[in-house]
């Protein structure tokens, strides 16, 4: 068996430069924690989940501070995803390779 590891950038993961890429996720609403209604969206099988907005940002989401608007009822998967942790990490790779390849992808068009 073989089990291929990827190495995740070393820059630490802070409040100060959290860029809220785990806002980009879907997260389901598992537990009630008290997350307003405007917040939420339902989709055709009952299922709740925090809405996204067009942009694919979290519509709880501040967008000038880059936190979290409800954060003292945030869902439980927030609670869970740990600032620092592999997923937090992970998800900021991600969002660096894709942020790199659009900038790549404008200034290559003519």
């Amino acid at each position: 068996m073989t089990v291929n590891a990827t190495t995740l950038p070393g820059v630490e993961a802070t409040c100060g430069n959290c860029e809220a890429c785990c806002c980009r996720l879907k997260v389901m609403l598992i537990t009630d924690t008290g997350v307003p209604d405007k917040f939420i969206e339902i989709d055709q099988w009952g299922g709740r989940s925090m809405a996204l907005l067009e942009d694919g940002w979290c519509s709880a989401l501040d967008r000038n501070t880059m936190r979290c608007m409800i954060y003292e009822k945030r869902p439980w998967v927030c609670r869970e995803f740990e600032m620092g942790e592999y997923d937090c990490i992970s998800e900021r790779a991600a969002n660096l390779q894709g942020v790199l390849i659009e900038s790549l992808r404008v200034s290559t068009t003519p």
